[in-house]
């Protein structure tokens, strides 16, 4: 019951329906056979998108409290990765299970030709270690450690990033293949990434705080005109 009314309760909702929708949609679409030619490939491929962009969500929650002062966002970091984790599990479970049917040997055969799935697998070992150890009672217990694994989320995206360049036989030197949706994912977690730089958080912030007394200076400046009228 808790759960249902942390759901509900007011922004926290948000992250919830933003992952939520995406998998109502593909039951949706799975069962009214609207994945096009070949549903599997469509599912594996869509719930891996929607790993990667609930992460980058989860990745903008610091940014936007950094470039705004949106601090009810950051409730949502947790959750959101967490769901992107649950997404890149999806993922796993299509390709694993309904594409291959655990057919071990043939996916081991298979998997030689194929090299992203190797780096897909190094990016999932991570993010279940921080889907793992999410939970408080992790953080009280391995303390400063703590922060330093959850920072792996950062290369983690970008492993998922090489992952995604590759299944779309992508060239990501000479952009050639299929490469607009990754390179926007990769233009979105770059600047993500920077933006989380201590160095560039510390000048946004400074800026942001002059910003806020220019227009504070300007509002006071505006009632006393027009007390004075």
């Amino acid at each position: 019951m808790t759960f249902f009314s942390n759901m509900m309760n007011k922004r926290r909702f948000w992250p919830h329906l933003a992952a939520w929708l995406p998998g109502l949609w593909l039951v949706w679409a799975w069962q009214s056979g609207n994945l096009g030619i070949n549903p599997i490939q469509a599912a594996t491929q869509f719930s891996g998108r929607t790993a990667l962009t609930i992460l980058a969500f989860s990745l903008a929650c610091t940014p936007l409290n950094t470039l705004f002062g949106w601090r009810f966002v950051l409730p949502w970091r947790r959750p959101l990765g967490l769901y992107a984790f649950v997404w890149a599990t999806v993922h796993l479970l299509f390709f694993v299970w309904v594409d291959y049917g655990l057919d071990w040997a043939a996916l081991h055969l298979d998997v030689g030709s194929k090299p992203y799935v190797w780096v897909g697998a190094l990016a999932m070992i991570v993010l279940v270690a921080l889907a793992l150890t999410s939970h408080r009672w992790w953080m009280v217990r391995l303390g400063r450690r703590w922060k330093a694994l959850h920072r792996l989320v950062y290369p983690a995206a970008l492993l998922v990033l090489v992952h995604y360049f590759w299944v779309v036989k992508g060239n990501f030197l000479g952009l050639s293949g299929d490469v607009g949706r990754p390179l926007g994912y990769t233009a979105v977690i770059v600047l993500l990434l920077v933006l989380r730089v201590s160095a560039v958080r510390r000048k946004i912030a400074h800026l942001r705080g002059r910003g806020l007394r220019l227009w504070r200076g300007i509002t006071r400046r505006n009632d006393t005109l027009h007390r004075v009228s």
